[in-house]
């Protein structure tokens, strides 16, 4: 998975899933597929998980970033 976008990464991993659905695909592949899946899993989770972690970091007017906090 050498530099794949988010995007790219969901786009395989639906089209995965869509053949492990579809019922026709032989044991040891399905395994292979099920273990190919798990990685775009893992991958799409970590890319989600660091872009909520970006967002909820604001800039200062001194460059720095912090923690969003809101005033209640």
């Amino acid at each position: 998975m050498k530099e794949e976008t988010f995007e790219s990464a969901l786009l395989k991993l639906e089209g995965i899933i869509r053949e492990l659905e579809g019922g026709e695909v032989p044991l040891d592949d399905m395994v292979n597929k099920y273990t190919e899946a798990m990685k775009y899993v893992s991958f799409c989770s970590n890319k989600l998980n660091s872009a909520t972690e970006t967002v909820n970091k604001i800039m200062t007017e001194n460059g720095n970033l912090e923690d969003f906090k809101t005033e209640e």
